[in-house]
């Protein structure tokens, strides 16, 4: 059985150390320090990099190059000293939540569906892809079976097993490996490849939480929260349920009724009040001019109101043409429309003068980025030249 050399799988919980510094020369982004032994984890596996501070110095960044980790520092350090490096440990321990909670989903995905983890990134959310399918409700099963594990907590076993040794063992692995090979597991969940550190036991996680499922390139991506970060996301649910739920006057876990109750009245109201509007608009008809283009101007119209309006011009008007006008300031809603000719030649007209964009087929919808005075002076101005005077 062979052993990892540096100190952050040595001791994953080492949060402050000192160490001889190698060699510092100036970066791309600082100064690229080198130590001979390190707490600080090199992004990789999906992880990204440890965070904290080298010698008085900030730690902005972690790689493995070519074998070697190098810290991304703000300030050299003096090579051949000995400084002490200290651990963002909050970041570090969220890092081992997330991505302890992912082997676990991931492993039970494979050990119940064969589904493999085929990409894995930790950002704000841990997201997971797979290659195969899987419906919300099996997410949801598995949700609960991970915990069930993390209840359990079960002792993570952490092992580099030699090439005979490793030959035996069914573990995940998204590509061939040669070398030294770190075998994480977590028992009765996941057994799999990994270069990651992870928490000692799995009542460390805390909790998973599944937040999405979605497909993706033939399989499923799946989005998720552990540790801490699922209790902050649970939170803050719990903060805008409680709100919505004072608003709505019920208590709190009943707002997903009282939504659809609210839903339902404001889809009932919205009925009655676009039967007043299309009222509304007929007797309009009757008081702009009956021939020509008739313009008429109303501020508070949504692009859906302003569509049934003009519509209902159209149809119970008698000018060649209608432009429905709404909003205000320098730039306007509008619909060109006509029960019996084509107004696209004249949209086309009018965005041209008017700095205007849109269009349509039976009607022309945009907008102006132009004063009221001037749309008003060059509709009259263009309508002439682009609309039949002899109208049914």
């Amino acid at each position: 059985m062979e052993e990892m050399k540096e100190l952050f799988y040595r001791d994953p919980y080492c949060r402050t150390f000192e160490a001889q510094v190698l060699s510092c020369e100036k970066g791309k982004h600082g100064w690229d320090v080198v130590l001979d032994d390190t707490a600080f984890y090199p992004e990789g596996g999906g992880q990204p990099a440890d965070h904290g501070t080298l010698g008085g110095a900030a730690v902005q960044d972690v790689h493995r190059r070519d074998g070697v980790i190098v810290h991304e520092t703000d300030r050299p350090l003096p090579v051949g000293e000995t400084v002490q490096g200290t651990i963002d440990w909050t970041r570090r321990f969220d890092h081992m939540q997330q991505h302890s909670g992912e082997h676990i989903v991931s492993g039970l995905i494979h050990r119940k569906f064969g589904w493999d983890n085929v990409g894995f990134h930790l950002g704000e959310t841990v997201v997971i892809d797979f290659n195969g399918p899987l419906t919300w409700e099996d997410a949801l099963t598995v949700e609960a079976e991970a915990n069930a594990v993390i209840y359990d907590n079960r002792e993570t076993v952490i092992t580099c097993p030699s090439k005979e040794e490793l030959a035996a063992l069914p573990y995940r692995s998204k590509k061939e490996l040669t070398g030294t090979v770190r075998i994480v597991e977590f028992p009765g969940a996941d057994l799999c490849a990994c270069c990651g550190t992870h928490v000692a036991r799995t009542g460390e996680i805390g909790a998973v939480k599944i937040l999405s499922l979605m497909h993706h390139r033939g399989g499923v991506r799946l989005e998720m929260l552990c540790g801490r970060r699922a209790m902050a996301r649970l939170d803050a649910v719990y903060d805008d349920d409680s709100t919505a739920a004072r608003s709505l006057s019920v208590p709190a876990g009943e707002t997903a009724a009282a939504v659809e109750k609210e839903k339902g009245e404001l889809a009932a109201l919205k009925q009655r009040l676009g039967a007043v509007q299309q009222k509304y608009f007929r007797l309009l008809a009757a008081q702009l001019p009956q021939e020509g283009l008739a313009v008429a101007v109303e501020r508070d119209l949504s692009p859906w109101e302003l569509r049934k309006g003009a519509e209902a011009l159209a149809e119970s008007g008698k000018a060649a043409a209608y432009l429905l006008l709404a909003g205000e300031g320098e730039t306007r809603d509008y619909i060109l429309i006509s029960a019996s000719q084509d107004v696209r030649p004249l949209g086309r007209a009018l965005n041209e003068r008017l700095h205007g964009r849109g269009g349509g087929r039976d009607a022309v919808q945009g907008r102006f980025s132009a004063p009221e005075e001037e749309i008003l002076r060059t509709a009259a101005e263009l309508a002439p030249q682009y609309l039949r005077k002899d109208q049914p």
